[in-house]
């Protein structure tokens, strides 16, 4: 059957106010513990890579800025003084560096790294806009290791707030916060329109699972960066995969619409519009062909299987 293209573009005008799509991209390499200089050069080759393709948001792993060197502090390879080589301020330096990277590529950038406040370290995720500013940053609050309170340098948040971005409201969640639907809510109910999960830990399928509940129980794309698996979901469908220790995804994430009388009014407006000339469509072609009324009642799967 011939396609009816006017009804396929007033289907996709729908879409444009049901969704805000922008190409975001996500990437992997194995970062070195304590090396950040090395890392920092590794992200930005990364994010030039991503603004030459088009992306307006690129995701970095968890940690990628020193190499997640707590593990070895966990089982004791290294003192836990050690991690104060690999910590830094929100005001750091290296900080600044990617502010004025973000800025130059006109890209919105996010990432993983150890922060310092005072005497205590946490596990960081932060989200800098296209003009080189701080949004907001998380702090991981789920860890799989658990954790004791005098464990200072391995602090885990207590705050999961949606962060105000170019894009809409966004939520973070790092590595093992994505196995807890409860923690997966709480930016969602706080206007999160979309999820970004830097990780360094599980890439079987159970994960995959996982990052997907995320998304169809929230209603919000995801977009995953794990050393060794990239992952975007959107629209409830896994569209990009790749599970490589270096490599990099670039695709379109569908941020739902923020619900308000002006979205809800211009959707019923291009539906309506879309209609009626459907509704002619259908007419005619029952006209023509009296068992296609009963087609308009069944999915799309079953239309073509009778045919």
């Amino acid at each position: 059957m011939r396609a009816d293209t006017s009804s396929r573009d007033a289907r996709r005008g729908m879409e444009i106010v049901m969704f805000d799509e922008i190409k975001v991209a996500a990437f992997s390499f194995v970062p070195r513990k304590f090396d950040l200089a090395w890392n920092a050069d590794q992200l930005e080759k990364y994010y030039r890579q991503a603004a030459r393709r088009g992306a307006k948001l690129a995701l970095a792993p968890e940690e990628a800025l020193d190499g997640y060197p707590v593990n070895d502090v966990l089982f004791k390879k290294l003192s836990p003084q050690r991690m104060r080589d690999a910590a830094i301020s929100i005001r750091d330096p290296y900080i600044q560096r990617f502010k004025v990277l973000a800025r130059e590529l006109k890209m919105s950038l996010a990432f993983g790294f150890a922060e310092r406040i005072k005497d205590e370290i946490y596990n960081c995720a932060l989200f800098i806009d296209h003009r080189g500013r701080l949004c907001g940053r998380y702090h991981k609050m789920l860890l799989a290791e658990g954790h004791e309170p005098r464990q200072w340098y391995n602090r885990v948040g207590s705050r999961s707030r949606a962060i105000a971005t170019p894009f809409g409201k966004c939520g973070f969640m790092i590595c093992n916060d994505r196995w807890n639907a409860d923690l997966a809510r709480i930016p969602v109910l706080d206007g999160a329109r979309f999820m970004l999960i830097p990780a360094y830990g599980n890439k079987g399928r159970p994960q995959d699972e996982a990052v997907l509940a995320v998304a169809r129980q929230n209603g919000i794309p995801v977009l995953e960066a794990n050393v060794g698996l990239l992952l975007l979901v959107s629209k409830g469908e896994i569209v990009e995969r790749v599970k490589r220790s270096t490599a990099m995804i670039v695709g379109t994430m569908a941020i739902p619409a923020i619900p308000s009388a002006a979205n809800r009014d211009k959707q019923e407006r291009r539906f309506l519009v879309w209609r009626k000339p459907e509704l002619l469509r259908r007419y005619r072609r029952r006209i023509r062909d009296a068992r296609f009324a009963d087609n308009t009642m069944v999915p799309a799967t079953e239309i073509k299987k009778r045919r």
